[in-house]
């Protein structure tokens, strides 16, 4: 695995945790990887692949601002794509980009089904389920707290299956 896809998928994992533990991804993660891969591309290809970095991002950030825009997903979502853009390229973070939409589609189609009566009284199990279970820690309410109101989800549910689906393709 190269030092990009190493970087990618730390990235991705790091995400994919703060996602799910607060619906957020920090500043924190994504301004330093977005910076890191603009240095790795200028330190290992010069000014050339700084550009190409500098466009991966754009190719990340610039289509999911419209859909940020739209109050279609949140910003740590749109700096994340732009940090995996500069360390990945656009080709790459625009394939991410749709098979990550086209998991969202099918994670907002589950959370359809499972917004129905029956489906809030099993969910209501499970989560009674994970609170036994995981309750000596922080408890499974803290993780799945954005399942409870059935309209909103991490993106992260839908990037890392797209990420996955994107390197089995291409490897």
């Amino acid at each position: 695995m190269t030092i990009q896809l190493s970087a990618a998928a730390m990235l991705l994992l790091a995400a994919l945790y703060t996602d799910l533990k607060s619906m957020t991804i920090p500043n924190l993660l994504t301004v330093p990887f977005l910076a890191g891969g603009c240095l790795y591309a200028l330190i290992t290809g010069g000014g050339h692949d700084l550009l190409l970095a500098l466009g991966g991002a754009a190719a990340g950030f610039l289509p999911l601002l419209v859909l940020h825009m739209a109050k279609g997903i949140g910003a740590g979502d749109v700096k994340l794509f732009a940090a995996l853009g500069a360390w990945i390229g656009a080709m790459a973070v625009l394939q991410l980009m749709m098979y990550a939409i086209l998991y969202a589609g099918l994670v907002g189609l589950v959370l359809l089904l499972f917004n129905r009566p029956f489906a809030r009284r099993m969910s209501a199990g499970m989560f009674a389920f994970f609170s036994l279970r995981f309750g000596g820690r922080e408890g499974a309410s803290s993780w799945l707290a954005w399942a409870k109101n059935g309209r909103t989800f991490p993106f992260m549910l839908a990037v890392a299956p797209g990420a996955v689906t994107l390197w089995m393709i291409t490897a």
